[in-house]
């Protein structure tokens, strides 16, 4: 296949995360966003090693699998990918994509291992518990819009008016919002001129309670930048106090199916295009409300980190707690590393003599301590802090360890720390398969090996699936852990057998927001669209989105001195960057 070039093929399979493998004759190109069995239509982008990577233009007939009902936004919103398959048939595409992955690592175990296929949620649809919903356009100069990006856009807002993996509560407090601020003519945040007043929707339910919790999001700015406002002389409080006096009048009318525990305001003057607080004013209620899993129960606020879908999250927890089994004992200490806001911890307190968390998010961390003392659990001990430093801290040793890793995995630096503490047995919880096996050789380079695996779909309709696996350790005995993490260290150093091989698509970035380098940009422009763009288009795109350029820029010494300037086209490319690396 040639770069530039249209083709059309079939899609034979989908591997993780949302790579479609289409076949056209004898060669293969992998394109983002196909079902099996589709025929597509794509161009291809880029041409590595033999290897094509193509990007979907038109699907030029449906999957015979695709009878699953649909939202009338399926393929313009960018939320979800499976919709259009029964829940079974995404279920197969899911538990198919993890089993390829663990195999890829463990044909190397000669140990037998047992996959336990995929465990779905107990709701495929209106399973959420929080969103965030962006205001903008549809299309530049359009009418105002509140929902979900559109698929492979960064400007422009699709209203997800009909969307299927929330509830009516959500349908209609947007649909309400949305018109409300339409009728007022009031302005949005633009990410390019950093204008505008209105910026995102949050929206949270407590599963248990049907409590829910509204934030809205906007800049300090002038709502309607210096126009007049539409309806009378209103002014910014007497806009607000209408948003809030309005969803009122939702539950008043009984058209809600919950209560509202509280409605909030929130100020961010914030250039990145992320939902953060530089002011809050709570408008009607409370800032929180309280939900249960298994039996335990937890404080959730605005920012509180939870798992979105509280019915699979019970699964998911169980399954991880049915992996650790019996730890033989209540004198038995436990490490629950990248611990979040505890659950996994309290889950397992009352079967241990202690349980450590340890988590880099300090207000996580808070919030756990508070909700193992409303829970009654006094034997846990929850440490801010990164993994990486505090195991060369804490004096306890486990018996027993419990990973839950962002997406990106494990640190590399933290692996051998974890592995010399030579604990008989490790449940790692991962979110991204492709992380996870990647962190599995290194564990089965070093006298590990795997003895069951699992699948819980905790996000149905998108790419995403949690696994769960049990590791055991293979020679057992005591562990001098100085020495035991020295030789570790230098058998992952000195070690020619581990191959690492992963894409940008695959990386989850978040942890370096807004502090990716040039060369990471170029980078990720290249994978994703086939572009190439300089150090220079970069900085002339950071100076029209008011960001540094860096103090390491050659900036010309002249200001009238002719430069080459950035094409539209490189420019979306370059701003496509920014947004996954969290710049703006």
């Amino acid at each position: 296949m040639k770069k530039g070039q249209v083709y059309e093929g079939s899609v034979v399979r989908v591997d993780f995360p949302n790579k479609g493998i289409v076949c056209v004759g004898d060669e293969t190109a992998v394109v983002k966003n196909g079902l099996p069995g589709q025929k597509v239509k794509f161009s291809v982008n880029k041409v590595r090693k033999g290897k094509a990577e193509g990007r979907l233009l038109e699907v030029t007939e449906k999957s015979p699998l695709e009878t699953g009902r649909t939202c009338s936004l399926f393929g313009l919103c960018g939320g979800c990918t499976y919709l259009s398959l029964p829940y079974e048939e995404q279920l197969k595409v899911k538990e198919e994509q993890v089993k390829r992955l663990l195999d890829s690592v463990l044909n190397k175990q000669e140990e037998a291992w047992a996959f336990e296929g995929i465990k779905g949620s107990p709701k495929a649809y209106e399973y959420r518990n929080k969103m965030e919903f962006s205001f903008g356009d549809e299309y530049k100069d359009g009418p105002l819009a509140l929902g979900m990006h559109k698929r492979g856009s960064f400007y422009d807002i699709v209203t997800v008016a009909d969307c299927e993996i929330v509830d009516a509560d959500y349908r209609l407090i947007l649909q309400t919002v949305r018109d409300y601020f339409a009728r007022a003519k009031v302005s949005f945040f633009h990410r390019m001129s950093h204008e505008g007043y209105l910026r995102h929707l949050l929206v949270r339910k407590a599963s248990c309670t049907g409590e829910i919790l509204v934030a809205l999001v906007t800049t300090s700015q002038d709502p309607w930048q210096g126009e007049t406002a539409v309806e009378g002389s209103l002014d910014v409080d007497a806009l607000i106090t209408g948003f809030k006096d309005l969803l009122l009048s939702l539950e008043q009318d009984r058209k809600l199916a919950g209560k509202f525990a509280g409605i909030l305001h929130i100020t961010n003057d914030s250039i990145a295009d992320v939902v953060q607080s530089d002011r809050t004013e709570l408008l009607y209620g409370q800032e929180y409300f309280y939900e249960e899993l298994l039996g335990l129960k937890f404080k959730i606020s605005t920012f509180s980190f939870f798992q979105t879908n509280s019915y699979s999250a019970e699964v998911l927890y169980q399954t991880a707690r049915d992996y650790v089994g019996d730890l033989g004992g209540s004198d038995k200490t436990v490490f629950d590393l990248y611990s979040g806001t505890g659950t996994i911890a309290q889950l397992m307190a009352p079967a241990a003599g202690k349980v450590i968390g340890v988590e880099i998010v300090e207000e996580a961390v808070e919030a756990a301590k508070k909700n193992a003392a409303a829970n009654g659990l006094d034997n846990c001990e929850f440490i801010a802090g990164d993994v990486l430093k505090v195991l060369d801290e804490v004096e306890e040793k486990p018996d027993m360890i419990i990973l839950d890793p962002p997406r990106d995995g494990i640190h590399p630096k933290a692996l051998p720390k974890i592995i010399a503490y030579g604990v008989d047995h490790i449940v790692y919880i991962s979110c991204k398969p492709t992380s996870l096996v990647r962190d599995l050789e290194v564990f089965l380079e070093n006298s590990y090996r795997v003895d069951k695996a699992v699948a819980v779909d905790q996000f149905p309709w998108t790419a995403n699936v949690e696994t769960v696996v049990l590791l055991s350790k293979g020679a057992k005995g005591p562990v001098d852990l100085c020495s035991a993490r020295t030789e570790v260290e230098r058998r992952l150093i000195d070690s020619k057998k581990v191959k690492v091989d992963f894409s940008l698509e695959d990386m989850d970035l978040s942890e370096f927001k807004g502090k990716a380098t040039y060369e990471q940009i170029k980078a990720y422009v290249l994978e994703q669209t086939g572009l190439k763009v300089s150090s220079l288009y970069i900085a002339q795109t950071k100076k029209k989105c008011g960001l540094d350029v860096g103090e390491n820029f050659n900036l010309q010494k002249s200001e009238n001195a002719r430069q080459p300037q950035c094409t539209p086209e490189k420019e979306d490319a370059i701003m496509q960057a920014f947004r996954h690396f969290g710049i703006i």
